[in-house]
């Protein structure tokens, strides 16, 4: 696991430029590779590569980046894991004068042999790399199939950039950045930045399952897919899985064990992520299985009872004989680890879940180097509760006409919210469990709000929705398309769940779950790995018919029968919690300070960015205890954190330029 990042100047400012503006770039990375850095420039074609390496596999100077093939062709720049590359290594044979056994020089050698697109099609991992061809001039951009590890590009004052991180980026000499404000929309309706979109203008994220090139002399890369999300899902539902659902139960459980057998190789000491949930404790019991000695596993705890899983992580681990560590989270460390969230993830992030997650991989680092993770169960095996929600709401709902349903929503939300907590005052104990609760009545319009759209998918982007009208929050902006907004982008399927498994498959998961592991754990020198996110595996879950992995009200069906068979169903037998943090009352109490700060009426005018009335209105309803606003406030707070640590870099705030 490493970081990687490079430039191409077609104004060929000569070795001793070229070579200090990739150190700068590069010196960003360090926290993503400890161990060691390279650099390599060639002046003549004004191309540079730099490298920081966390050291997995061939601890050896054997392995260090960027490696150049024997043949003297190809550099290579690259960050990751190959599972596969024993195998890939034999196929090759002997013929290839081997030097180590790092996998980088697998990936090098096959691609030396037999090109980048017969490789990238025959390569399990999580990875993305860059690769010049010095014969042809042509550099190449590539990223595993399900989005695990990250890769940023696009022109910038004449300069093509590319890197693991945007600091890289910023961190050239050169560098000038345009805020991207139609990003910027999407990321307040979904907390995240969707690829192929980033936080600045004319630079992109390069898309899972693709490949870039861009030759020497050419303004535009070519970007082609190696591998489609979609085309899969649609593969496995035209060819169902062939066989009983017992028999499937152990196909599956053979290629999990497979998948995290692959990713328990390493050369450093490993252990993983365990919440006491489904997900993370069939990796952890298909580990144990295959472990002589107890894995490692890592958990975090809250002192608030309803966001804490350690107890039951606690007792997972002492069943399945693991060596157990965890840590109880309070709000002081939430507001230490706040300062450094902005330096992280260089770009706005608002999943809340980001600190905890931070924290567990610190925790993590003291002990091991690499850690497996179980992210991946919901969206590929229908996990998530919202799935359930809104297929039975619509399936109520839908019969209703539409003009009816927005006229019922328009006379709820007609009546203030306080209005409505006093009304429902003395019905509380008959009132249903979602509204027997302080403040029912902005639950009520919350879900009021839901029931207006005019299908499924529309009543599924206005549950993942924060900000419901982002482009209006955003001064001047017009929010993009997404696989949520545009129906184009989505295949066909037989059910609403599976439409919404396979669109939190394609953003979600790429873009805020993978984002949020990639950047905590290697902000402390960790590297994660994600066994149920093997293409094999998502491959093979959408070949299931959907009875087989959600019955009624109890999704997961397949991970629920395999980790059976190595822990007691009363272990696993409560609700999901997800791995979340009390921001309602610490917004409240001890962030009000600082949150107070970045959301100030003037500094909100003075940035002419975002619309100060509607964010000052909610966090003054937020401090009442009339509303939860905490998602919605969480996103303008990050948002501001990353744009007052970044004001030092030369930046401008787009088409409405307040600074």
């Amino acid at each position: 696991m490493c970081g990687f990042c490079g430039v191409l100047d077609p104004d060929l400012p000569g070795a001793d430029a070229l070579g200090a503006a990739v150190a700068a770039m590069n010196l960003t990375l360090v926290h993503r590779g400890p161990d060691d850095g390279g650099l390599w420039v060639d002046a003549d074609a004004g191309i540079g590569l730099g490298h920081r390496r966390l050291s997995i596999l061939d601890l050896s100077p054997l392995g260090h980046q960027p490696m150049i093939s024997p043949c003297g062709r190809y550099v290579l720049a690259f960050n990751g894991e190959i599972y596969n590359h024993l195998v890939l290594r034999q196929t090759i044979g002997d013929a290839f004068p081997w030097r180590g056994h790092s996998d980088t020089e697998v990936l090098l050698a096959s691609i030396s042999q037999r090109g980048l697109a017969v490789t990238l099609a025959e390569l399990n991992g999580m990875f993305a790399f860059a690769l010049w061809d010095r014969q042809t001039r042509r550099l190449s951009l590539a990223r595993d199939r399900l989005g695990e590890k990250p890769l940023y590009y696009g022109w910038n004052r004449g300069r093509f950039l590319f890197g693991s991180e945007l600091k890289a980026l910023t961190a050239h000499p050169g560098w000038r950045g345009d805020l991207d404000r139609d990003a910027l929309a999407a990321y307040f309706r979904l907390c995240f930045i969707p690829a192929p979109h980033s936080i600045y203008r004319g630079i992109s994220k390069l898309e899972p399952g693709t490949f870039a090139t861009l030759d020497l002399g050419h303004q535009q890369p070519t970007v082609q897919v190696y591998w489609s999300a979609r085309n899969a899902a649609e593969s496995g539902l035209a060819a169902p899985f062939d066989g009983s659902e017992a028999t499937a139960l152990m196909a599956l459980e053979e290629l999990l064990m497979d998948a995290v057998a692959m990713r328990m190789h390493a050369d450093v000491p490993l252990g993983a992520f365990l919440s006491g949930g489904i997900d993370s404790t069939t990796v952890v019991a298909l580990m144990q299985a295959q472990s002589a000695r107890p894995v490692r596993t890592f958990t975090i705890g809250f002192h608030e009872a309803g966001y804490n899983e350690a107890e039951d992580a606690r007792r997972t681990a002492a069943h399945l004989g693991t060596d157990h560590t965890e840590l109880y989270v309070t709000a002081q460390d939430g507001l230490d680890t706040i300062t450094r969230l902005p330096d992280l993830w260089d770009e706005p992030f608002a999943d809340p879940s980001q600190i905890p997650t931070l924290l567990v991989s610190r925790m993590a680092r003291r002990d091991v180097t690499v850690c497996l993770s179980g992210d991946g169960g919901d969206e590929l095996f229908g996990g998530y509760s919202r799935y359930l929600w809104t297929r039975d709401t619509w399936r109520r709902i839908g019969r209703v006409p539409l003009a009816l349903r927005r006229a019922v929503a328009s006379a709820v939300t007609g009546i203030n919210t306080r209005t409505w907590d006093r009304l429902l005052a003395p019905f509380a104990q008959f009132l249903p469990g979602l509204l027997r609760i302080a403040n029912p009545g902005d639950r009520l319009h919350k879900a009021i709000d839901m029931l207006t759209g005019d299908s499924p998918e529309a009543l599924y982007l206005r549950m993942l929705s924060h900000w419901k009208d982002p482009a209006s929050l955003v001064i001047g902006a017009t929010e993009p398309l997404t696989v949520l907004t545009d129906p184009k982008r989505r295949p066909r399927t037989p059910s609403i769940t599976e439409s919404m498994m396979f669109m939190d498959s394609v953003l979600y998961l790429p873009d805020d779950i993978l984002v949020k592991m990639d950047r905590a754990s290697m902000g402390v020198g960790l590297e994660a790995r994600v066994p149920l996110l093997d293409h094999r595996v998502y491959e093979f879950a959408w070949s299931l018919p959907l009875a087989w992995k959600v019955r009624g009200r109890l999704g997961k069906l397949p991970l629920r029968h395999i980790v059976a068979r190595h822990v007691p169903p009363t272990l696993l037998d409560r609700p999901k919690m997800g791995f979340g943090v009390p921001l309602e009352e610490w917004l409240r109490g001890p962030l009000r300070d600082w949150a107070e700060d970045l959301l100030a009426s003037e500094r909100l005018q003075r940035d002419c960015i975002l619309q100060p009335g509607p964010i000052r209105a909610r966090w003054v309803e937020h401090l009442a205890g009339q509303r939860n606003w905490s998602y919605y406030l969480w996103d303008v707070l990050m948002f501001q954190a990353w744009w007052d640590a970044n004001r030092s870099r030369p930046i401008t705030g787009g088409v409405h330029d307040g600074n």
